[in-house]
């Protein structure tokens, strides 16, 4: 390689840049590792994902494809030359209709925007899906980020919220670092003079494998540190989110599972290993006979996965009521089913990355992480410190969805800080992002339903297989989540569910949005759509006929109340009947190009699967009046910061802006839990209304004042006040306690279940939540191409906390589904970038339609219950639902691409012939 530096000039935001430079480095590594900018965000280094759009002479520019020689004379504007004369019109527009989540994509939506408006001022939709069809989000599902820029040059201003915060459409308080570009992520802060971390994978799905002189490689390459092995972890090199399944090393000893397995760690200077030539590292490969899929799973001439895991089978949820072989046989009407579903990549746009160093006794991570305290018990069991020794600082989450629950880069990362005393950092490619992490659940699911002359339901069977790859990881969690849910949110007497979870050599499958319940929710809505037709009963009003009411009982015997999925289904009536119209009028004039409308239910419970299910939230006021909120629960973009502060304020009865907010770090914030399964909202924020009544009520009993008083915290000093009578609490005079705090209050909820027995009765979740949607799309029956066109989405929140970041979930929510119908499978070998990966793009999204249902339920925070599961598993049975009124087809393989959407019309044609 030629390191032979040149000297170039540019213009930088304005101002002139003369640097020393490689020519062949890309203007994202100079940026980011020389001047130090890191609002610039690299999620792909291949031009696909778009979140290192800079401008150039006013053009947008992916930054990691251009290379520093061709920036000789340019004009370059980074996100951070947007707000060279303060906070833009187009960054205020940003926050104020919500169109940053997460926010790691934002920097290149808000440079290939101003592009746009530098041409055009009042750009249409079409233009501006055009403009930016080549940046992706994962979150947002598009429609705020249109709004935002469609209605930049509105003076409407964001009003500040004094009182009463719930309900209002308050932008997210940690927004503003998001559209500036200074939020700090996982790969945006290192200490200084940190080694750089390569991580050797196996190239085999399966293999053994044997180093060679490691130690001879290690002196022979210029720059490195230390390279480490499994003989090298000095606690127990085993880890896993359910700690007796617990299996998965850190660091493979003899023999790799899955292909991208990590078998080894190389840390040195940044420019060796960025340079490091791995042809010669000393290993010898063995491969051997892998299996990769459910069948071949099962198949006894491949040795197991695990040997004392017979069969490949890791466990086996079911749920079981009433007599449902006897009763099904015995109805009126029935119908069965199957439905294939493949892996599916969470394509957050930032790759897992972070650092650590050491403080004192202590091992600091700053990792990227939608669990710190399972993170940093599981550092310390592998490293073999006391967890009080170890501190994990979650970096701003670029998205998760579920997959940065498994620990990753956190114990690699200590284990060379604590070998070399050395701090280090890590940022994985694109690539090495996706094949070592977790996917959605591979499954192959049978069903049969059955009803009565009326349309009532009468019993349910369900079976599926669950392809949990190579370790554990979430599978347990998805093989019992599943039966409790497979018969989606409606009265079934009689029912047996039954998910097992199988072990293969394909990457390892976690949880991602809904924990398996979309894949069951896809077979189980598609079979009542049949179900209603055979009974001819109007597919709305059939569910409407079954959905559960309050005071029935769920298929585990719980007996329900605050149940919403009839109200979403009311909501939807008069869109439906005038919808099946307009499609019936087009459809008759149209021989190709046919237009179909379907539904897709469900219901999700929040939380653990009837396990503690805790959150503890802290409140404490200082002398000097400083309102803190301990808050350790991590805002993966969903937004539980703001939600979270909003619920405290309302409970406290202060203003939203009188909040500190301090967290997640496990040295400093209460154990909120992992930020999964719906549970933040409802349960981390019952704890944050639970710690605000208390302190409240510490307030009002100090200052001798009755209920509705009002408080007031200024001047350190606490106003309370009522009608005419009014008190001051002096807070300087007060005794600070341990954390130098004169009044606190720290509460805990954990919600009430009951564990489950052998057939699956019990009270699995405290809360559900609920949702309908109606998606209409347009069929092309020559090519087998489905266009999305709208989605009708009515949701039952309880109490709608925050409408504006509800909406983003809804929106997000239905882009991940969508791309779970129509377009994402991750195939190992094929699909491993995000350019043979598809997710959906701007311009692949309908128009979106939220409308939000208010049931309260009693034991939720201000009667309000979970989202963010919940949103996608409705779209993709609409979507199907919609394929199927409209042409026929059936799809039995998901996702439903097109050359599987024409085989399930040529199927569905033949079937017509036959009948």
């Amino acid at each position: 390689m030629n390191n032979a530096k040149i000297e170039i000039n540019f213009y930088l935001n304005n101002k002139k840049q003369n640097l020393l430079v490689n020519p062949s480095d890309r203007v994202s590594k100079v940026l980011r590792e020389d001047l130090g900018l890191m609002g610039t965000k690299i999620g792909c280094n291949a031009g696909d994902c778009g979140s290192c759009t800079i401008l150039v002479n006013d053009e947008p520019v992916c930054a990691c494809l251009m290379t520093v020689a061709k920036a000789e004379k340019k004009n370059i504007q980074t996100i951070e030359g947007l707000s060279l004369n303060g906070v833009s019109s187009l960054q205020k527009s940003f926050l104020k209709y919500g169109a940053a989540q997460c926010g790691i994509c934002t920097p290149g939506l808000l440079v290939t925007a101003t592009a746009l408006l530098k041409k055009n001022s009042t750009p249409s939709k079409k233009e501006v899906e055009e403009a930016l069809s080549g940046v992706l989000c994962r979150c947002t599902g598009y429609q705020k980020i249109i709004t935002a820029i469609m209605n930049v040059n509105s003076e409407e201003e964001i009003e500040p919220v004094f009182h009463n915060a719930v309900g209002k459409r308050i932008p997210r308080i940690d927004g503003l670092k998001k559209v500036l570009g200074t939020e700090i992520y996982g790969a945006d802060y290192w200490p200084e003079d940190s080694l750089y971390i390569k991580i050797v994978r196996s190239p085999y799905h399966r293999a053994n494998f044997e180093f060679g002189n490691l130690k001879q490689w290690q002196l022979e390459t210029e720059g490195l540190d230390i390279i480490l092995t499994a003989k090298d972890i000095p606690g127990e090199n085993k880890f896993g989110v359910i700690p007796n399944f617990a299996d998965q090393p850190a660091l493979a000893v003899s023999e790799a599972r899955f292909k991208g397995e990590a078998v080894a760690i190389i840390a040195g200077t940044y420019n060796s290993i960025s340079n490091l030539n791995m042809d010669k590292f000393p290993i010898n490969w063995e491969p051997s006979t892998e299996s990769l899929s459910i069948k071949s799973s099962k198949d006894k001439n491949i040795d197991n996965i695990h040997s004392d895991r017979e069969n490949n089978l890791l466990t086996v949820g079911k749920v079981i009521s009433g007599d449902p072989e006897t009763i099904i046989n015995r109805s009126t009407f029935q119908v069965s089913g199957n439905l294939e579903t493949s892996y599916v990549e969470h394509a957050y746009i930032e790759p897992e990355a972070g650092s650590a160093w050491m403080d004192h006794d202590t091992l600091v991570i700053q990792a990227c992480t939608q669990a710190p305290i399972m993170d940093r018990d599981d550092t310390a069991h592998i490293l073999g410190l006391k967890k009080e020794n170890v501190r994990i600082i979650p970096a701003t989450a670029g998205g998760g969805f579920g997959s940065k629950l498994d620990v990753s880069i956190q114990p690699l990362l200590g284990l060379v800080t604590l070998k070399t005393k050395k701090p280090c950092r890590i940022v994985y490619t694109r690539n090495e992002s996706m094949i070592s992490t977790t996917k959605r659940h591979p499954s192959e699911m049978q069903a049969s339903v059955s009803a009565d002359k009326n349309g009532k339901v009468l019993s349910m069977i369900f079976d599926g297989d669950f392809n949990t790859g190579a370790y554990a990881s979430w599978g347990p969690t998805v093989a019992t989540r599943v039966p409790i849910h497979a018969s989606g949110p409606y009265y079934t007497p009689n029912y047996k569910a039954v998910g097992n979870a199988l072990h293969t050599n394909g990457p390892v499958s976690g949880a991602f949005r809904g924990f398996g319940v979309p894949q069951a929710a896809a077979l189980q809505e598609t079979l009542y759509d049949q179900l209603a037709d055979i009974c001819k009963i109007d597919q709305l009003e059939f569910r409407k006929i079954n959905a559960l009411k309050d005071g029935q009982k769920t298929v585990c015997g719980q007996e329900l109340y605050g149940v919403g999925i009839y109200e979403c289904l009311d909501a939807l009536s008069e869109t439906w009947k005038e919808g099946l119209e307009r499609i019936k009028k087009f459809n008759e004039h149209s021989k190709f190009i046919k237009k179909g409308i379907g539904l897709g239910s469900c219901w999700y419970g929040c939380g653990n699967t009837a396990l503690p299910n805790p959150a503890t939230i802290k409140i404490g006021i200082d002398k000097f009046g400083q309102l803190f909120l301990h808050q350790g629960a991590t805002d993966i973009g969903q937004g539980s910061n703001t939600v979270i502060t909003q619920i405290c304020a309302d409970a406290l009865g202060v203003s939203m802006e009188t909040f500190n907010l301090i967290g997640p770090d496990t040295h400093l914030t209460p154990d909120c839990g992992k930020t999964s399964a719906s549970r933040q909202t409802y349960i981390t924020g019952k704890a944050a209304e639970l710690s605000g009544k208390t302190m409240r009520s510490k307030i009002l009993r100090l200052s001798n004042m009755g209920p509705d008083a009002v408080i007031e915290i200024k001047n350190q000093s606490i106003f309370v006040k009522h009608k005419e009578k009014e008190q001051r609490l002096e807070l300087k005079d007060m005794i600070p306690d341990k954390d130098n705090y004169v009044l606190s209050s720290i509460e805990t909820y954990d919600p009430p279940t009951i564990p489950l027995d052998e057939n699956g009765q019990g009270k699995p979740y405290a809360v559900y939540g609920y949702g309908v949607q109606m998606a209409e799309i347009e069929v092309n029956k020559e090519l087998g191409t489905i266009k999305v066109e709208k989605i009708t989405a009515a949701h039952d929140l309880g109490r709608v906390i925050n409408p504006l970041l509800a909406e983003g979930q809804i929106e997000g929510g239905i882009a991940q589904g969508l791309g779970l119908a129509l377009m994402e499978e991750y195939i190992p070998d094929r699909t491993e970038n995000l350019h043979d990966y598809l997710v959906p793009t701007i311009g692949d999204m309908p128009e979106i339609k939220s409308i939000f249902i208010e049931k309260p339920d009693p034991e939720g925070p201000m009667g309000a219950k979970g989202l963010g599961e919940h949103v996608l598993i409705p779209t993709t049975p609409a979507i199907l639902n919609a394929l199927r009124n409209c042409t026929g087809a059936i799809i039995k393989k998901l996702p439903a691409l097109p050359h599987r959407v024409l085989e399930a019309i040529s199927e569905a044609n033949v079937d017509t012939r036959k009948n």
